[in-house]
């Protein structure tokens, strides 16, 4: 099934050549369907980038997806042009009296800040409390991810010596997972952080369950059943240049950095990158939308019904 976005987003002209299957407002309002809502709270620099990162996988997956943008109130984006924003994204403060069936939060570049100092915190926890009650499942990803298992859990990120930059295995705990379905025993992701989750800090909490990790960068996928969401630590849904793009921008502003590892065929930057990564970033967020898909109200007023009665 298609998904629907805006008809003047310039991701929609990008996944159309990309053959991905898209509806204009206009058939949807045709549909007598009850679309898949997914809300994306897109806090990277470039969004533009992520929109189109984000509806490729969700206009893969074999459900008819209706994806909304949200962004932070009270942030100004230094990378997005204020027009795209007006015209394509609704603020927090105006979507908060929607439901959403699957609601994604992304990471930004701010690892090394404490969380209490990033600018937007106090918003980004009433939104992460907001998704009790107003989401049925939320995908968290890269510092997204450490933020809402330190806010919801009280788990730390560990920061690291040195960025955790390029492509590395990962391996699979829980097979049986519904998230992991039809995934190898290991898999590789791209990686660009310069913090962790460590594992052990995982398993001494039990309300997640470690899905998977990998030896060198800690915890990769977490899964809280009990509210379903889904941590992803690594960046999934990145395009095949993601990390020369990233390489590259900072050779030229003289900022260091080292050749990204296990990316480059041979370590010679001048060859394109492989991608090892699409087939499970497919399946993942595919097995995510059949998840909501099955277990999602029907009346999608009821969402977070119970979540309200227990805070009553």
């Amino acid at each position: 099934m298609p998904i629907k976005i805006p008809d003047k987003l310039p991701a929609f002209n990008a996944l159309v050549n990309e053959g991905v299957r898209v509806m204009t407002e206009a058939v949807a309002i045709r549909q007598d369907i009850r679309p898949l809502q997914i809300g994306l709270l897109n806090l990277m620099p470039n969004k533009i980038k992520t929109e189109l990162q984000m509806a490729r996988l969700l206009g893969a997956t074999p459900l008819q997806v209706e994806l909304s943008l949200i962004r932070i109130g009270n942030h100004k984006s230094k990378n997005t042009a204020e027009d795209h924003l007006l015209t394509f994204y609704q603020s927090w403060e105006t979507a908060r009296h929607r439901k959403f069936d699957g609601f994604i939060i992304t990471g930004a570049p701010v690892e090394t800040i404490p969380y209490e100092d990033v600018t937007y915190w106090r918003e980004l926890q009433d939104i992460f409390d907001w998704t009790r009650t107003h989401v049925h499942s939320t995908v968290n990803v890269c510092w997204g991810a450490m933020a809402a298992l330190y806010h919801f859990h009280g788990l730390p990120k560990h920061q690291l010596s040195e960025k955790a930059f390029g492509i590395f295995r990962q391996k699979v705990v829980k097979p049986s997972s519904a998230y992991l379905n039809g995934f190898s025993d290991d898999f590789a992701v791209p990686v660009s952080r310069w913090a962790k989750i460590a594992v052990e800090d995982v398993a001494g909490c039990c309300d997640l369950n470690l899905l998977t990790y990998c030896e060198e960068q800690g915890a990769s996928i977490i899964e809280d059943a009990k509210d379903r969401r889904l941590y992803i630590l690594d960046h999934l849904e990145y395009d095949s240049t993601s990390l020369s793009d990233e390489y590259f921008r900072d050779l030229k502003a003289n900022v260091p950095i080292k050749l990204p590892l296990n990316y480059f065929p041979n370590d010679d930057a001048s060859q394109p990158p492989r991608n090892l990564w699409r087939s499970h970033a497919h399946l993942l967020i595919a097995n995510w939308i059949n998840e909501i898909y099955q277990t999602t109200p029907f009346d999608i007023a009821e969402i977070g019904q119970a979540a309200l009665k227990q805070t009553a």
